[in-house]
C-alpha cells in the first residue's frame, strides 16, 4: 500500500498539475472511440501498450477476456458493451487476449480449479474454446497449445459479442468494427487476426491499415498458431 500511496502523491503533485487541462475536460464528459476488452491479468496495461491518454479507451476487464453470449449471464459485461456501443457510440471494439493467460491455462486443466468454483463456473462461457482446442489441436502441447487456446478464445469471444443486439445492429449499419488481438508479454508484440489470411499476424505489419473482423467471415479455418 505504501507504494500506491507514494504514487498517488506523485500523481497529484506532478502529473495532474502538468495535465490539468486534460482532466478538466474529462470532468465534463467522456468520448472514447474504442472499447478495449482484455484480461484482468496485472501484466496487461491497455493504455500503456496503446499509448493512449485517459478518456481515449473504454475498458472492460475480466478473467480470460470473456464475453458471455447475450442473455447467458447477469454480469456487467453485457451492460458495459451496450453502454459503449449505444450510449458512447464507440467505433471499434478490440478484444485482446495475451500470452501466458492463467484463465486459458485453467480451461485446459480444469482439475486445477477444484478450489476455485467461481472461476470454474466463469470459464464455462469459454466452453466453445475448450471444445475447439480439444478436437482440433491434439497435435499440440505445452506453450504451443496454450497459444492456440488464447487465439481461439479471442475469436470465440468475438462471436459471442456479435450476439449482443447493440453490436449486431451497429455492425450491419457499418458503425462498428471488431478487432481480435493477442498481446505477447515477453516481447511487447501485438498480433491481430487477419480474416483474409485466417491467422494472427504482427500488428506492426498492418499499420496504417488495420483489418477489422467483419460480421460474417467464417471463423475457424485451421490452426492459427503464430506467436
Amino acid at each position: 500500500m505504501q507504494k500506491l500511496i507514494q504514487g498517488l502523491h506523485e500523481f497529484q503533485a506532478n502529473i495532474f498539475s502538468s495535465q490539468r487541462e486534460l482532466f478538466e475536460r474529462l470532468a465534463r464528459g467522456q468520448n472514447p472511440e474504442t472499447l478495449f476488452i482484455t484480461c484482468s491479468d496485472s501484466r496487461i496495461n491497455p493504455n500503456l501498450i496503446t499509448q493512449t491518454e485517459p478518456g481515449e479507451l473504454f475498458i472492460l476487464r475480466n478473467a480470460g477476456n470473456i464475453i458471455p453470449p447475450y442473455g447467458a449471464a447477469n454480469g456487467g459485461e453485457g451492460a458495459t458493451v451496450e453502454y459503449a456501443v449505444s450510449a458512447l457510440g464507440v467505433k471499434d471494439i478490440i478484444l485482446c487476449g495475451h500470452s501466458h493467460c492463467g484463465a486459458m491455462g485453467g480451461l485446459l486443466e480444469p482439475d486445477g480449479l477444484t478450489e476455485l468454483p467461481m472461476v470454474r463456473s466463469w470459464l464455462s462461457h469459454a466452453e466453445t474454446t475448450r471444445r475447439i482446442v480439444r478436437e482440433n489441436y491434439g497435435h499440440l502441447s505445452g506453450p504451443a497449445l496454450l497459444t492456440a487456446t488464447v487465439e481461439e478464445n479471442v475469436l470465440v469471444q468475438l462471436e459471442n459479442l456479435r450476439t449482443h443486439p447493440t453490436v449486431a445492429s451497429a455492425l450491419v449499419g457499418g458503425r462498428l468494427n471488431l478487432h481480435g488481438w493477442v498481446y505477447k508479454i515477453e516481447t511487447g508484440e501485438v498480433f491481430a487476426y487477419d480474416p483474409q489470411e485466417g491467422q494472427f499476424e504482427p500488428l506492426a505489419a498492418k499499420v496504417p491499415e488495420l483489418a477489422a473482423v467483419g460480421a460474417r467471415e467464417p471463423r475457424f479455418v485451421g490452426p492459427r498458431v503464430s506467436i
